[in-house]
């Protein structure tokens, strides 16, 4: 079995992190579009013909299904890809609605790329929940993940400054709207007040792809993972830089 992983750089690894733990017997593929990141500053189009490159590279190699690891790519193109290709394509949505069902009562701040928040499907959600979503457009944290700069002073003062623009002591959640965003828990924990959830999507988006998939297509074999940069092999340095974020995200824990 092969199952691809598509993001616009390293923030997808966290959903191949916890996919690894879930699945056994796949391929693992995972290609970053490291030739064209970041994606949140690019319109639609320019994405979706991205999206569309990387997919049909990926089932070149074999892949059976794409998991887009990337939120803004899921809001730009996932419809038209689908349209498009006939294997399964699993989307990477804003996790509003689960934090809207543990906290109903008060509001929750979404945290995610521009285009991510602009996004028509994002939008009809957050009204039906009664707009109780904030959001917050973070996109310099896009460019830190990329450099490996997670804790720095820099990235601190960045997340404080832009945090402040709201009460936080009156969310309940936030909700980590960008795959690249999950390598920053550790410095937003030291900012959020101690009782703010973080949710992202992780677990909604590997359950998905199991039901489409099937438990019966997984095998007891150990999996193996091959890594990309945009439509390029990674070599044995490289390899070793993805798999330095992997460990850096095992260290931490997932999830509140």
């Amino acid at each position: 079995m092969k199952i691809a992983f598509f993001d616009s750089g390293i923030g997808g690894l966290s959903v191949l992190n916890e996919a690894l733990k879930r699945f056994s017997g796949v391929e693992f593929l995972y290609f970053a579009d490291t030739d064209n990141v970041p994606y949140g500053t690019k319109d639609k189009e320019e994405i979706k013909n991205l999206s569309a490159y990387a997919i049909e590279f990926l089932i070149s190699q074999g892949a059976q299904a794409v998991v887009m690891a990337c939120n803004t790519a899921t809001s730009a193109a996932v419809t038209y890809l689908r349209e498009k290709f006939s294997i399964p394509i699993v989307g990477m949505e804003p996790a509003v609605k689960l934090a809207f069902d543990k906290f109903p009562e008060r509001p929750t701040l979404l945290i995610a790329t521009e285009l991510t928040i602009k996004g028509e499907k994002l939008r009809l959600l957050v009204e039906r929940l009664g707009n109780k979503t904030l959001a917050l457009p973070l996109p310099r944290l896009v460019e830190f993940a990329q450099k490996g700069e997670f804790q720095s002073a820099t990235v601190s003062e960045y997340l404080r400054k832009e945090l402040s623009k709201f009460n936080l002591g009156e969310i309940s959640s936030v909700v980590l709207g960008c795959t690249h965003f999950n390598y920053f828990k550790d410095t937003l924990r030291k900012i959020l007040p101690p009782n703010a959830a973080m949710i992202d999507g992780i677990d909604g988006t590997l359950k998905h792809l199991t039901d489409i998939l099937g438990r019966s297509r997984f095998s007891d074999t150990p999996n193996s993972v091959r890594y990309f940069n945009s439509c390029t092999e990674a070599d044995p340095s490289e390899v070793k830089i993805f798999e330095s974020y992997l460990k850096r995200l095992e260290k931490m824990s997932r999830i509140d």
